[in-house]
Parts: structure tokens; C-alpha cells; sequence
């Protein structure tokens, strides 16, 4: 299987995170070795990284071990299969990119830790509610490790800190498998939501970590992300 984001997954310009194996106190469930995290340090066209998704879900077999990408997009807005081009309030350069996950339309750029999940939920024993409640979980402990107390919202799925959101989710589900996932803002340029009803929220306030003294970088805390993410989707 050969993705290629201009160039492949095994190319220098991924990393494999140092992280343990699947953390501590964390177990695979049965028929699940691990799950691989990888770690992207150059800037990614978003259309390259759906179609890699795509080929990556549509190739997997039974025996293919799950795994998360961790990256960057240039700027780009997406929206969802069920949005509603009025929630882009107007133009300002930006491409807009109508895609296969849920949700309604959102913006990612420079700045922002994107993690994609591609994970066979059938073998995890997971169903949606259950794994959109484990990433945002995961979020949530990662801003729980930084003393940021933040929260759910079963209505409208993410994490938010005061009212605001800090990070998005979107999933697509084919097969028993799913591929998409969320994104952090970390410390970027928040102009661009302004132009957009976030997530389909008229007026809907958005935040990052900067604005809460977190100064740690990209590589720290998307290591420190997969981290909560493997230990929510891999309970002991």
C-alpha cells in the first residue's frame, strides 16, 4: 500500500513519535498489537491528505494495525457532507474543500494539530457516541495536564474551554473503520474562523492553547496528544 502526501508516509518527512509502545498502564485489546503514531513536520495539502486517508481505509485488511497521523494543513476550510454553504459568511481567499466526514464547516491551518484516526472500530469495539467520547476525552486530559479545566457537549461534539472551542471532530465510518479525526488549535491565526459560523455556530466564540500560557511546541504536544488518545482508545 503506497500513500503519498507528495511524499510517502515513510519518507523522511515523517516521524515515528517516541512514544511507549501504548503508554503506561495501557493494554491493546485483543487482536490489537498497537496502534502507530505518526508525526508529519512539513505543511499538508488538505485534498492529499483526505485522498491518503481514503486509500488508507479502503486497502487496510483485517490484519492492519490502526494508526494516527499527526499534522498540519495549509490554510484551507472544509466542509462537511451536511454543510450548508451559508455558515461561509464570505470570501477571503481561502479554498473551501467539501469533504466526506460530518459536520459542517470548519478551518485548519498553520499552528493547529490535526490528528487523523484511522482505526478498524469493529475490532476496538467501539461505536461512534463511544469514540467521539474518547477523543474528546483525550483532549480534555491533555488540557487537564496543563491545569485548563475545558468539557464536552453532546449537542455539538468538541472540546471547550470558557465557552469556546478549542477543538474540532469530524469522522467518516466505511466498514466498520474510520478515518478523519480532530484538530487543536495550538497557537495560530484565528482570523480566518471569523469568517466562517464555526462548526455551524453563529457566533460561536474560538480559542487555543497560546491564550492559556501553554508554550510548548507542536512535536511536544502532539506526542503529548497521541499519548491520551492511545490511552482512551486502549483502556487498561
Amino acid at each position: 500500500m503506497t500513500i503519498d502526501f507528495g511524499a510517502g508516509r515513510d519518507s523522511g518527512i515523517w516521524s515515528i513519535l517516541p512514544l511507549e509502545a501504548n503508554g503506561p498502564g495501557v493494554r491493546s485489546p485483543a487482536g490489537v498489537s498497537h496502534i502507530k503514531v505518526r508525526y508529519n513536520r512539513v505543511l499538508v495539502d488538505y485534498r492529499h491528505a483526505w485522498q491518503a486517508m481514503k486509500e488508507f481505509t479502503d486497502t487496510r485488511t483485517g490484519d492492519t494495525p490502526d494508526e494516527i497521523w499527526l499534522l498540519q494543513h495549509s490554510p484551507v476550510y472544509t466542509q462537511g457532507v451536511a454543510g450548508k454553504p451559508e455558515h461561509l459568511l464570505h470570501e477571503n481567499g481561502i479554498p473551501v474543500v467539501r469533504t466526506d466526514r460530518g459536520g459542517q464547516i470548519t478551518y485548519h491551518g498553520p499552528g493547529q494539530i490535526v490528528a487523523y484516526l484511522m482505526l478498524d472500530m469493529r475490532r476496538l469495539g467501539l461505536g461512534v457516541r463511544e469514540l467521539i467520547s474518547r477523543m474528546e476525552g483525550a483532549v480534555i486530559d491533555l488540557l487537564g495536564d496543563y491545569r485548563i479545566n475545558s468539557e464536552s457537549c453532546r449537542e455539538a461534539p468538541g472540546v471547550y474551554v470558557e465557552g469556546a472551542k478549542i477543538a474540532s471532530l469530524g469522522l467518516k465510518i466505511k466498514k466498520g473503520c474510520c478515518y478523519h479525526g480532530l484538530a487543536l488549535n495550538v497557537d495560530m491565526d484565528l482570523q480566518p474562523f471569523f469568517a466562517i459560523n464555526p462548526c455551524g455556530y453563529a457566533g460561536l466564540r474560538v480559542t487555543q492553547l497560546r491564550d492559556f500560557g501553554v508554550t510548548d511546541g507542536l512535536e511536544i504536544l502532539s506526542s503529548r496528544l497521541a499519548r491520551r488518545l492511545r490511552m482512551r482508545l486502549l483502556p487498561a
